[in-house]
């Protein structure tokens, strides 16, 4: 078999024929088949059972099968290759014969809760499969250790053994959870004990854990304007109305908010690296923020994005550990770090929420899988996760340099390249002139991912310009890459 080739299928699965029916088999068994082969079931190009296995599995005989072939193949549905079998049409025919029932695509909500409405509607998180320049959220991959990743997940299972196959802790595994707790304390100035840390399949599902528990259908939650979609979703999930609040040179804006919804349950905010701005909330707007909350008695939710990127200024402690009122849940992921697809963060609750968190987690999932949380706890003990976040601080700081003077150069009278002091991402300000939304467009046709501005905004309210993923390419292809846009802007003005 070639490597391209595909398994010979097994079995088909259920069918229903009437033995006792007037319709000759061969007739039901090709109308069955074809069914499947309009509804998808059966895929184009893949190899149906050979007819002796089909009649010895439905206890039919083998001229009934190879009459119900040979019928599908006189229609186009299926193919015959010599010595090779039969295989269903990578072409169908165009119009199915009469009386056929059809595939009809279910309106969304339909038979949907108001709550699932809301998720299917929810603000979309942007995604690029094909990482093209200037995606988002991606590291480098090239740089990341994968194959001593390997060898972790090999030693964990040789020393973890039966204990990593038992039924685990819904909070995570307890070393790991210990090694994040001493890492947050030392690096994060975060106030908390192991038991603190839940484990969680990254920090979108932290968002929505935390959401589910602490909100009710209705109630006001703050969310930052612009700001990432994700957060978005993990609220409305819960049933949240949702406050905009924006977002300014200081981070949010806790006076507007309280102007706004001084009664909110909730504010989820980006203190240390605003997702898209890339601003620092201020000392002064931190401690408000925690003033609003004891006195509202609503709790802040903290989204650590990105903050173990910093290029400039000294370290900056989590809002968590200036929280004296127990108010503050912290949520941070190890995906930018090491890599998207590990699917691991961590959320550190206020000691009363523990056995709460316990309840969801084990209601809901049972916790995450504890395999590569036992090598991550490997790669955090044995020093591993230190050397490779300072490699990829170094590396990041290159390409972060490269993008903003190209940009500088290219851009020069065109828009204004905007860099936090920490990050994967800048933010390009453009003119009224260039409508962001159509140079994402016109971007996007040649090959590259510029995401608006004004598409993170809460009501397109955002802003214009465009934001650029800087870590998963090298310099060259960044410098090519920024070249090509500033070229688009100039050749195909709005």
């Amino acid at each position: 078999m070639g490597r391209h080739a595909r398994p010979v299928l097994a079995s088909l699965g259920p069918m229903a024929l009437d033995r006792a029916g007037a319709e000759p088999l061969h007739r039901q068994l090709y109308r069955a088949l074809r069914q499947m082969v309009v509804d998808g079931r059966l895929r184009p190009g893949e190899r149906l059972p050979p007819t002796r296995a089909l009649s010895a599995e439905w206890g039919l005989s083998r001229n009934t099968v190879v009459t119900a072939y040979d019928t599908l193949l006189a229609e186009g549905y299926v193919t015959g290759r010599i010595g090779a079998g039969t295989f269903v049409a990578t072409a169908l025919p165009d119009r199915p014969p009469e009386g056929m029932a059809r595939r009809v695509d279910a309106r969304r909500g339909v038979g949907l809760s108001r709550r699932g409405m809301v998720l299917a509607d929810a603000p979309a998180v942007p995604r690029d499969p094909l990482v093209r320049p200037f995606s988002l959220g991606t590291p480098d991959l090239g740089a990341f250790p994968f194959a001593l990743w390997g060898q972790l997940l090999g030693r964990s299972w040789r020393v973890g053994g039966r204990g990593l196959a038992a039924d685990p802790d819904p909070l995570g595994h307890p070393p790991l959870r210990e090694a994040i707790a001493g890492y947050l304390r030392a690096v994060r100035a975060v106030r908390c004990e192991p038991e603190q840390v839940v484990i969680v399949s990254g920090a979108q599902q932290g968002l929505a854990l935390v959401a589910q528990l602490l909100l009710d259908p209705g109630d006001s939650a703050w969310v930052e304007t612009p700001g990432w979609p994700g957060n978005r979703a993990a609220l409305l999930g819960a049933g949240a109305r949702l406050v905009p609040v924006p977002v300014d040179a200081e981070g949010l804006d806790v006076a507007e908010g309280v102007r706004r919804g001084a009664d909110a349950r909730l504010a989820l905010v980006t203190p240390s690296h605003q997702f898209p701005l890339g601003v620092t909330m201020s000392l002064g707007r931190r401690l408000q923020l925690l003033d609003w909350a004891a006195q509202q008695d609503a709790w802040i939710v903290e989204d650590d994005y990105d903050s173990e990127f910093r290029y400039a200024g000294p370290p900056l402690a989590a809002l968590q550990g200036l929280d004296g009122a127990g108010r503050v849940v912290y949520v941070g992921s190890f995906g930018k770090v090491m890599f998207p697809a590990l699917r691991l963060g961590y959320v550190v609750v206020p000691p009363d929420l523990v056995e709460p968190v316990r309840a969801a987690r084990r209601h809901f999932d049972g916790g995450t899988s504890v395999v590569p949380q036992a090598a991550l706890h490997r790669f955090l003990t044995d020093g591993h996760f230190a050397s490779h976040l300072r490699a990829m601080r170094a590396l990041y700081a290159g390409k972060r340099a490269a993008i903003l003077d190209a940009l500088g150069r290219g851009f020069a009278g065109l828009g204004r390249a905007e860099a936090g002091e920490a990050g994967m991402h800048v933010l390009l300000r453009l003119p009224d002139s260039v409508p962001d939304r159509v140079l994402s467009a016109r971007a996007a046709a040649i090959g590259l991912t510029v995401p608006p501005l004004s598409s993170y905004g809460v009501d397109g309210a955002g802003g214009n310009g465009v934001v650029l993923g800087f870590a998963a390419h090298g310099v060259e292809a960044l410098e090519r890459a920024v070249g090509e846009l500033a070229r688009l802007t100039e050749a195909h003005p709005p």
